[in-house]
């Protein structure tokens, strides 16, 4: 999928090992994120935003990293787009995804 996004401006992360993941979110990122997620939607296609919250803002971690800003951490958080990711995808289901990314502009 990567390589079917070269040239866009929407990137993915890059492939790791079969063995180290079980590929439930495959997340994409888009400085126009809440834009690109309209555009699915409105296309059929859910998607999340994993995590709506950066973890060093969520109450459970207060005092865990102190008042300092995370701005890698809230980029990223910023531009994340999770878009489907299952074993009952077609090819098909894919290639469509695909299209639509490519063809937001």
């Amino acid at each position: 999928m990567k390589i079917r996004l070269s040239g866009s401006e929407n990137t993915a992360r890059d492939s790791i090992e079969p063995r180290d993941s079980v590929h439930h979110i495959f997340p994409v990122f888009c400085e126009r994120r809440d834009e690109l997620q309209a555009f699915l939607s409105a296309n059929g296609i859910e998607t999340q935003i994993h995590y709506p919250i950066p973890p060093h803002q969520q109450r459970c971690y207060q005092g865990s990293f102190g008042q300092s800003p995370l701005p890698r951490t809230e980029r990223i958080h910023a531009s994340e787009l999770s878009i489907p990711c299952h074993q009952a995808m077609t090819d098909e289901d894919v290639n469509r995804i695909i299209n639509l990314l490519n063809a937001f502009s």
